[in-house]
C-alpha cells in the first residue's frame, strides 16, 4: 500500500529534484546572458558626439601598400585585399616596444606585427569578410601549431607581404560615446553574475558552444606508445641461461 501510494504520487526523488533545479538555473543564466547581448547592443548603437577639440593618443601602426605599388594598375585590387587582412597596433611612442624578461632582466624589444590570417573555415566567405575567385589565387594553406589548444591549425595566408609596409601615424581621438547611467548600471550588475567561472563554463559549453578542457584536446598522431616490457617479470637469477641466450632476450626486447 505505502509502495503503490508513493509510485502514483507526484513526489520526485532526490536525483529529479536536483536535475531540474540544474535546468532551471541554466535557463536563468540563458535569459541573462540574452539580455546582456541586448544590452551591450543598445550601448554599442548610441551615436558618437564630435568632440569640439580633437585630441591625440599615442600612435597607430598600420600595414599601407608600397609606393611602387600604389603607382601600379593593380593598385585598387592589392588594396581592397589589404582592407580585409590589415592589422592595428596602438603605443604610447612610435617605437613600438614590448617587455620581455631575458635572463632574469626585463628588457624593451620590438613588437611584431604581421597581416591577419583567415582560419580555415572562415574562407573565403564568412559574414562581411568575402574573396572572389581572382582574390583567392593570392592565399596560400599553412598550417601553425596553437600553444594553447596543442593542435595544428589550417589558415589561409597572403603569400605577397612584401607589396606591403607598416606605417606609423598620430591616433586621434574625434568623437565620444555618451554614457548612459542606467544602462551601464543594469550591465555592471549582468557581468558581476556572468563572470563567474561556473557561469561562465556553462555559458561556453551549453550556450556558445562547446568546452575545450585538457582531456578533450586530441592527442598527437602518430605518437609511439610504450609497450609492455616482459622483462621485468622474468627473473633472469633463477635461469639457467647461457650469456648468448641473455643478450639474444635483450636484443629481442629492446
Amino acid at each position: 500500500m505505502g509502495n503503490s501510494y508513493i509510485e502514483n504520487s507526484q513526489l520526485r526523488s532526490l536525483r529529479t529534484r536536483k536535475r531540474l533545479i540544474k535546468k532551471a538555473f541554466e535557463k536563468y543564466i540563458r535569459q541573462q546572458n540574452k539580455l546582456w547581448r541586448k544590452l551591450w547592443n543598445q550601448k554599442r548603437d548610441i551615436p558618437l558626439v564630435p568632440l569640439p577639440e580633437p585630441y591625440q593618443k599615442g600612435f597607430v601602426r598600420f600595414f599601407a601598400l608600397r609606393d611602387d605599388i600604389a603607382r601600379s594598375k593593380s593598385a585598387d585590387f592589392f588594396n581592397q585585399i589589404l582592407e580585409k587582412i590589415n592589422t592595428y597596433q596602438y603605443s604610447d611612442n612610435r617605437k613600438f616596444l614590448k617587455k620581455k624578461r631575458k635572463r632574469g632582466k626585463k628588457i624593451q624589444v620590438p613588437r611584431e606585427q604581421k597581416l591577419h590570417k583567415i582560419i580555415e573555415w572562415q574562407f573565403p566567405k564568412y559574414k562581411k569578410l568575402e574573396f572572389n575567385y581572382k582574390e583567392q589565387m593570392y592565399f596560400v594553406k599553412t598550417e601553425e601549431y596553437n600553444p594553447h589548444r596543442k593542435v595544428f591549425e589550417t589558415y589561409y595566408e597572403f603569400r605577397d607581404p612584401w607589396r606591403f609596409v607598416l606605417r606609423v601615424k598620430p591616433y586621434m581621438i574625434t568623437h565620444y560615446r555618451p554614457l548612459d547611467l542606467d544602462l551601464e548600471r543594469e550591465l555592471a550588475q549582468l557581468d558581476k553574475l556572468l563572470d563567474n567561472h561556473k557561469v561562465r563554463g556553462i555559458i561556453q559549453k551549453k550556450i556558445v558552444g562547446r568546452s575545450y578542457g585538457w582531456k578533450d584536446v586530441e592527442k598527437k598522431k602518430g605518437k609511439e606508445k610504450y609497450k609492455y616490457n616482459n622483462l621485468k617479470n622474468n627473473n633472469l637469477s633463477k635461469m639457467r641461461l647461457s650469456a648468448t641466450e641473455i643478450a639474444s632476450i635483450f636484443e629481442e626486447t629492446f
